[in-house]
């Protein structure tokens, strides 16, 4: 057996933690179960399932270790468990390797209660594991426990807010807009503030609370902020479905006697009616809140806290906030005190009972939106006296933290923005103005506030009329601090990437900056001008994304808000939520569309559960059925296409290829993911149906748009040519013929590419897929336009939506990033086998290209970390690989046949695969160096 090596040097927290854990626990070989979930969840407070799926990961001291079988216990008290007393479920010894998605099969679960669990295991040689740690589950409320009664200031009815989802930029004009503000009541965009005083006297064991403030909020118990979201509840679409969020209060937060809760509210997505910038107008009523607690008594006894007529409310110090125009705040109008005890309410206002949402209350499982990273000033200008900009370092989305101090009264104005004026003040004409930020000083000392309800894209802060630092006109106020909070969804990260090459090394850096900066409630488009759920970014940067953050419990959130915004007659909207309307291409493009059908499956391929393709099976089915209605004789013509392809034309609707075979080529591919699907699920007559519409789809796709003589597809674009061989629509016996068409353009190029928003993943990974990884790294290993290297040599910090900066709105989109997917698959060769879902089992093969001497990525899969770290010294190849227990994996390595080939220091006879030309390797799970002669 190979045994287990530690190669790093620079040893985090983190890893010394698991290395503690990995040697305490583990002796004579044993393995040992980590990282216990349920539903893809550590220790979820709202589980919905009756039957929820168990799974772990495991980690052994010994190499080519796996598991053979498992026991899990689960209890209704830890104290039970402790004992090893399963009184809910005892599953027995279960002879199975299988550690993912395990289904509960104990007594039935009761809601709104919290069980306990743990596992242990058989591993190859029949040796039994020690118990894991203890790990729990709570179990959801029904929408009729809940029995949810919604609280504001003011009911829907006389709010006098605009219905409907037609209001947007490109449809109403200024006169327009400030029509509806002047006909709605004033009270129902303002921020409010709610409380609730209650008595404990009783000794608390604990509480649960269950929540949903619309558009957000926060929660304090006795002046105490609740959790570390942002901008909670996750954007839906409020008509199909309200998020509401669970916490686990233990007894410290109260105390005997009085107590408070006390609840802000502000306008959110529910919300958008504001002054300033706004892209579109939707209202889904006035802010409102649903509010239960359930208390748990030593004693055993309960007690139940809701939202009703008891509640009172006051306006809030938030003057004015909008999700696309900013926030106000006038310290004056604090009220010291409001969420604690002995404040006095007389002069609060008894809240109405409002009309609850139409959507279906369903508990957010996903993560929410927390501050990530706070960033300090990098340099600052004083344009003429008193007129500061600050360049923060790093465009993002967030707000400012701003301390100031000065006289009562005073007023400061905080802009933000992407990027400059030439003159140096701030730029918002590309991300949409006026956005702003106003704080009115109490002069009480120094005084600090952060925004709430409002964020934006932007790295530059432009503040008028101040003193900095200094106190140098004793008549302004002064700014004494300023920093930047860069929020993001807190999913966490699922992996690394670094190479030799620092393009490529700024370059990831570049997207995941973008990406991070439109990982919110949904995945936007952009932080600033729209901020909206444009669905085909998800897809063609899908296996980017999912190697970089860990999205298990985020996507399923995706697809319930993608089957809440699909129509009647199966249409799925560009943008999910669909809070616009934009009519047209804008709103049925089969590119964007098709992402119901795509995303189910990629979530199958990367995490080994097809939860998705069960429970959305019809809403894909149903899409791939309306373009056929969309069809002529099995080709469709409308949409976006190849969205912004380059060339000298101006961006937008695809230009190089034709619109047709975009459209035809994803409602092929559509329809070949649904009879996969089918055959997955055994769904025979839907697998026989939608087969043999493939088949047709495939026919009529290379009687439109193949040229037989000249084998070129379409315009002989790189889309043109990519996608028919990405999609496997180009029939064999001209495979290699169409793929010299495309190389022969590229070179044509210069080794540029010419494909847009949709077409990149396809050029990218037909290189990839068809060995020409060398002409991927001379694609992108320059600083010209088009590449990613222009945009570093511009000074730039994330992606932006045009390869020149100069052209495009947005210095913040994600749209571009494709290339992700090649950094780990091709530079650091971890690739996922199609036929083992969830890396069961998986390939490591690394491309040496270039001038490259050195490449290394690490993936948190679904059974553990996987890394692969490769490097040319000395004439040798020599690589480090890690593959987790319950595992195996295929290694092929880029040498002569003939290499001398070592693991660990001992030769070994490899393999070698015919098809790729490479030696080869199979091996099970531990760490290994294998070293090779070039």
């Amino acid at each position: 057996m190979v045994q287990l090596k530690i190669y790093k040097v620079n040893i985090s927290k983190s890893i010394l933690t698991f290395i503690f854990v990995f040697f305490f626990f583990i002796s004579n070989g044993q393995i040992l179960p980590i990282r216990l979930a349920t539903e893809m969840a550590e220790n979820p407070l709202a589980v919905i399932q009756n039957q929820p799926r168990l799974s772990w990961q495991l980690i052994s001291k010994e190499s080519d270790a796996s598991q053979i079988a498992y026991i899990i216990l689960v209890a209704s008290s830890e104290e039970k468990l402790n004992n090893d007393e399963g009184d809910i479920w005892n599953s027995g010894r279960v002879n199975t390797d299988k550690n993912l998605h395990i289904v509960y099969n104990g007594n039935p679960l009761k809601n709104e209660t919290k069980y306990f669990w743990k596992v242990k295991v058989w591993n190859q040689e029949g040796k039994i594991s020690k118990w894991s740690k203890v790990a729990s589950f709570r179990t959801a409320s029904l929408e009729s426990d809940l029995n949810a009664t919604w609280i504001g200031a003011i009911t829907k009815a006389d709010s006098h807010l605009p219905e409907g989802r037609n209001y947007h930029t490109a449809t109403f004009n200024r006169e327009k807009k400030m029509s509806f503000i002047n006909a709605s009541d004033s009270l129902a965009r303002r921020s409010i503030m709610l409380r609730k005083p209650f008595e404990i006297e009783k000794v608390v064991k604990e509480a649960v609370v269950y929540i949903s403030g619309l558009g957000h909020y926060e929660l304090t118990i006795n002046g105490k902020k609740v959790g570390n979201s942002q901008f909670a509840p996750l954007w839906t679409d409020y008509d199909k479905t309200v998020n509401y969020n669970v916490y686990e209060l233990s007894a410290k937060e109260f105390q005997k006697g009085d107590n408070v809760i006390g609840v802000l509210l502000g306008n959110g997505m529910y919300n958008t009616l504001a002054e300033r910038y706004t892209k579109f107008f939707v209202s889904f009523g006035p802010p409102t809140l649903f509010f239960k607690m359930k208390i748990k008594y030593n004693d055993g006894s309960e007690e139940i806290i809701k939202s009703d007529r008891s509640w009172k409310y006051s306006k809030s110090p938030i003057t004015y906030n909008s999700i696309f125009g900013g926030e106000d705040y006038n310290a004056n109008l604090e009220q010291k005190g409001w969420g604690r005890k002995g404040f006095k309410d007389r002069d609060w206002k008894k809240v109405v009972i409002q009309e609850a949402p139409k959507g279906v209350l369903r508990p957010q499982t996903a993560s929410p939106v927390t501050i990530q990273k706070q960033y300090e000033v990098k340099t600052v200008k004083e344009l003429k006296p008193n007129f500061y900009v600050f360049d923060m370092g790093q465009n993002l989305s967030g707000f400012p933290t701003i301390k100031v101090k000065g006289k009562r009264g005073q007023t400061i104005r905080v802009w933000v923005a992407e990027g400059l004026n030439e003159e140096g003040t701030i730029a918002q004409g590309r991300s949409g103005k006026p956005y702003y930020y106003d704080y009115t000083l109490k002069g009480d000392g120094v005084e600090e506030w952060t925004p709430k309800f409002s964020f934006y894209g932007y790295q530059y802060v432009q503040i008028e009329n101040i003193n900095y630092k200094e106190d140098k006109n004793k008549e302004l106020p002064t700014l004494v601090d300023l920093k930047s909070n860069f929020i993001y969804n807190s999913a966490g990260e699922a992996g690394s990437f670094s190479c030799s090459n620092e393009i490529f090394n700024k370059t990831h850096e570049l997207i995941n900056n973008s990406i991070k900066s439109n990982f919110q409630s949904v995945f936007t488009d952009c932080p600033q001008r729209e901020k909206l759920g444009w669905l085909e970014e998800i897809q063609l940067n899908g296996p980017g994304l999912m190697f970089n953050y860990n999205l298990q419990t985020f996507l399923p959130a995706t697809m319930q808000n993608i089957s809440d915004s699909q129509r009647d007659n199966g249409l799925i909207p560009t943008i999910v939520p669909e809070y616009v309307i934009f009519g047209g291409d804008f709103t049925d493009s089969p590119e964007w569309g098709v992402t119901g059908v795509i995303l189910p499956w990629m979530y199958y391929e990367y995490y080994g559960d097809a939860s998705l393709l069960e429970k959305y099976f019809p809403v894909m089915k149903n899409y791939v059925d309306y373009l056929g209605t969309k069809a002529t004789n099995h080709i469709v013509s409308h949409g976006l296409g190849d969205w912004y392809d380059y060339g000298t034309h101006p961006a937008g609707y695809s230009k190089n290829s034709p619109i047709a075979l975009s459209a035809t080529s994803h409602y092929y591919y559509g329809t070949y993911l649904v009879a996969k699907a089918s055959k997955l699920l055994g769904k025979t007559e839907d697998f026989e149906k939608y087969n043999a519409l493939a088949s047709e789809i495939k026919t009529a796709f290379n009687a439109a748009f193949f040229n037989e003589e000249t084998k070129q597809y379409g315009t002989n674009s790189q889309f043109s040519n990519a996608v028919p061989i990405f999609m496997d629509i180009v029939e064999p016996q001209y495979k290699e013929a169409v793929m010299q068409n495309l190389l022969a353009d590229i070179k044509e190029k210069g080794d540029r590419l010419t494909t847009g928003d949709v077409g990149n993943r396809y050029l990218f990974q037909t290189l990839e897929r068809n060995g020409e990884n060398e002409t991927m790294y001379r694609m992108h290993n320059h600083y010209d336009a088009p590449g990613y290297g222009f945009q570093i040599k511009f000074g730039l910090t994330t992606l932006t939506e045009q390869w020149d900066p100069r052209k495009g709105n947005s210095w913040n989109h994600f749209m571009l990033g494709q290339i992700e997917e090649w950094f780990y698959q091709s530079l650091a060769g971890i690739m996922s086998d199609p036929e083992k879902p969830g890396f069961k089992h998986f390939f490591i093969q690394p491309e040496v290209v270039g001038d490259m001497t050195f490449a290394k990525a690490d993936y948190q899969s679904v059974y553990g970390k996987i890394a692969s770290s490769w490097e040319k010294k000395d004439g040798k190849f020599i690589l480090t690989v890690q593959i987790p227990v319950n595992t195996t994996a295929t290694v092929k390595l880029p040498v002569a046949k003939n290499s001398e080939i070592k693991i660990d220091n001992k030769k070994v006879r490899a393999g070698f695969d015919e098809k790729d030309k490479k030696p080869m390797l199979e091996l099970g799970s531990g760490i290994y160096t294998i070293e090779c002669q070039l």
